[in-house]
Order: structure tokens, then C-alpha cells, then sequence
């Protein structure tokens, strides 16, 4: 029986294909498979891709052909047990003779979710799984929250000073078109991150203001294939986006913009741009889109992660709404300061520390000079 060790590398094999699958799996989750025989040697591997539709633990077994007879499948993910797109992997597995099954993680899909795995252990299959962990639930964390809750997993992300300024006071500010901005709160290593994010996401949000104070193209520029390209969201509550920004120019229905109020005239405008125009109710008195209903609009299309960069308006509603799951913050060495200067997030606030959103499991990273701090406020696998 292989030690620890030895499932541990070969698993991590297996994260290593999964990985390859960031962008090109959703709204189905990242799986990689290794297939290994009795001497040690691998077999058979496979990435899953949704366009490519066979499973990763399929693909290694096809690779494998009768060399998977009585070998050990490491997989991150419990095979599926149900019929969907594919027959279940569950009856590939016995089918093929493998003997031994190690996996990462319990599939949190509400159908699968242990039967999988009950349904190995019946047919005579070795069964184990809780190694590396960690690793394959982040993995796959935008899946989990999507396919229990159908809605998708929220990011809050911003760029901001030591003192949580994300930018200097309007009066004070002279944005210049995306192509030549050159006032970054962060630095190149950052920003640079900030597009491996992107790309990790289905969708990235912002407001309408930002649009017009900034001219962003919000595009994934991380150089990797995509399935379907990066959906840009506008909350934007009486279509105030500009026929000229940068957004509008470049829209191939992957522009959405979502209103309270949709003037006619300007909406057949944004149509014919390319631009998708979707009205929803308000929530308040303000006429601002009521945020949980964008939430379960974006999941009917089966996104699965968003990304928010708005500005301080979108950023309060986001936290005050309760529907961010986790933060990515990134800090420059600067103190901008003023109360004029533009804050992380501006709205009422919680009302004491104790109703404070509460930031759990945080990890620190350095970019240069700049540094990021990742967190959860919600457990994507089980709140």
C-alpha cells in the first residue's frame, strides 16, 4: 500500500491538471486525474474541459486502456455518481478494474456529495480522501458556492493606500483613458495579479461612476485561453454608461449592463454597440438595482464567480448586502489621507466593531513594495 508521501505527490499531480482548467471548466468544477499502476508508474492522466465534455478521470482511463486494471486513480474530486452531460464516472472506474481510488475532496454538489464514494466502496474499491485538502476546496470554491446556492461566489476586490484610500479627491483627480493611466494606487507586480484574478472569475462587476471616472476596458489580460470571455457588469441604474467609453467600443455581447430605469432611446443605442441591457427591480428608494437579484440574474447564467472592482458606492453595498464571500485587498506604501479623498467604502458603515464584516482565514501575499491580504467573510462549502 502507498504511503502517505506517495499519495500526497501523485495528488498533487492531479491539482496540477486540474489547474489547467481555470477558465476553461465553468460552470462545471476543475478536476485533474493520474492514473497509476501497481509499479509506481503513471498511466494515464486527464484535465477536464468543458468543451472538451469527458471528465479528467475518464480521459486517463481511455489513456490508460487496460493498464488501468488494478491501478490507483488520484483524483481532487470524488467522482461523480449521477448522470448528467456524461454517464457517471463511478461505473467508469469499476468498469475499468481500477483498485484503489484516493481523492482530495467530497464533491460538494448536493447530488453527488458521498455517493460517489459509497458507491466505489460497494463494488470492492479502496476508497480514501481528506489529503491536500486545503488546496483542492480553494480550487474549486467558485463551484461549491454555485452549485449549492445557484448563485455565484462574490470576490471583493480593491486597490487602495495604507490609510484605505482608493483615490485622491475628485477635485484632484485627472483620470486619463486606459490605454495611458498612469496614477495606479499599486505597482506592476500588482496589477499584474489583479489580471490572474480576473482570469480565475466569470465575471467581473463594477459601477456605472467608476466607468465614467475611469474609462475602463475591464478585460482579462492574463494572456490564458478562456472558454467564454470575462463578462463585464455594469450596474449602471438609469444608463448613464457613455457611448464613447471604452466598454461600449469594445463590447462583443460580453458587456452587461444592468439598470433600474431603461430609457429607450439609450438602451437600442447600447444594443446596437453590442452592449446586453437587462432591467431590474430597485431595491431602494435611490433606484439602485437590488444586488441580490443581480446575484441570481448572473447565476440563471450560470456564473459561477464575480469579481467586484467597483467603486466605494458598490463596495458598501456589496459588504452592507451581505453577499461577499472573501476579500482580495491589495495595499500600496502610501498615505493619501484627507476626508476628501475617496474611502475603501463609503455608505453608513456597520454600527459597532462587534456588527463589523469579520475577514477569517486570511493569507498575506507581497507584490514589490505592495502587499495583499485574501479572506473570507462566508465558508464557500458550507454557509
Amino acid at each position: 500500500m502507498p504511503d502517505r508521501d506517495t499519495d500526497e505527490r501523485f495528488l498533487s499531480r492531479a491539482l496540477d491538471l486540474a489547474r489547467q482548467g481555470i477558465g476553461l471548466t465553468s460552470p462545471n468544477p476543475c478536476v485533474g486525474a493520474v492514473l497509476v499502476d501497481v509499479n509506481g508508474t503513471i498511466v494515464g492522466t486527464g484535465s477536464h474541459t468543458y468543451q472538451g465534455v469527458k471528465h479528467a478521470e475518464i480521459l486517463a482511463i481511455e489513456q490508460a486502456g487496460e493498464k488501468a486494471r488494478g491501478a490507483t486513480l488520484y483524483i481532487n474530486l470524488e467522482p461523480c455518481s449521477h448522470q448528467g452531460r456524461t454517464a457517471p464516472c463511478t461505473d467508469a472506474v469499476i468498469a475499468a478494474g481500477i483498485s484503489r481510488v484516493v481523492a482530495c475532496v467530497q464533491d460538494p454538489n448536493p447530488i453527488v456529495s458521498g455517493r460517489g464514494f459509497a458507491k466505489l466502496r460497494s463494488a470492492g474499491v479502496d476508497v480514501s480522501s481528506g489529503i491536500l485538502e486545503d488546496q483542492a476546496k480553494t480550487l474549486n470554491e467558485s463551484f461549491a458556492k454555485y452549485i449549492r446556492h445557484h448563485i455565484p461566489l462574490v470576490t471583493l476586490k480593491a486597490a487602495m493606500t495604507l490609510d484605505g484610500k482608493i483615490a485622491p479627491p475628485p477635485s484632484q483627480s485627472h483620470p486619463t483613458a486606459h490605454s495611458t493611466r498612469t496614477d495606479w494606487i499599486t505597482g506592476e507586480s500588482a496589477r499584474a495579479h489583479v489580471q490572474e484574478l480576473r482570469h480565475q472569475n466569470d465575471a467581473i462587476l463594477v459601477g456605472v461612476g467608476t466607468v465614467i471616472a475611469d474609462d475602463p476596458l475591464l478585460t482579462d489580460r492574463s494572456g490564458r485561453p478562456r472558454r467564454r470571455p470575462l463578462l463585464r457588469v455594469i450596474l449602471d441604474s438609469h444608463l448613464r454608461l457613455p457611448l464613447e467609453s471604452g466598454l461600449a467600443k469594445t463590447a462583443q455581447d460580453d458587456v452587461l449592463v444592468l439598470c433600474s430605469f431603461a430609457e429607450e432611446k439609450k438602451k437600442e443605442q447600447l444594443l446596437k454597440l453590442g452592449v446586453r441591457v437587462q432591467q431590474l427591480p430597485a431595491k431602494t428608494t435611490d433606484g439602485h438595482p437590488d444586488i441580490a437579484a443581480v446575484l441570481r440574474f448572473l447565476g440563471q447564467m450560470e456564473i459561477t464567480s464575480l469579481m467586484i472592482e467597483g467603486g466605494a458606492v458598490v463596495n458598501w453595498a456589496a459588504l452592507s448586502a451581505g453577499i461577499v464571500d472573501k476579500v482580495f485587498l491589495y495595499y500600496a506604501p502610501r498615505i493619501l489621507a484627507g476626508t476628501a479623498s475617496l474611502s475603501f467604502a463609503a455608505g453608513a458603515g456597520f454600527a459597532s466593531i462587534s456588527d463589523a464584516a469579520y475577514v477569517k482565514s486570511t493569507r498575506l501575499y507581497q507584490f514589490g513594495e505592495d502587499f495583499a491580504i485574501e479572506g473570507y467573510l462566508k465558508d464557500p462549502y458550507t454557509d
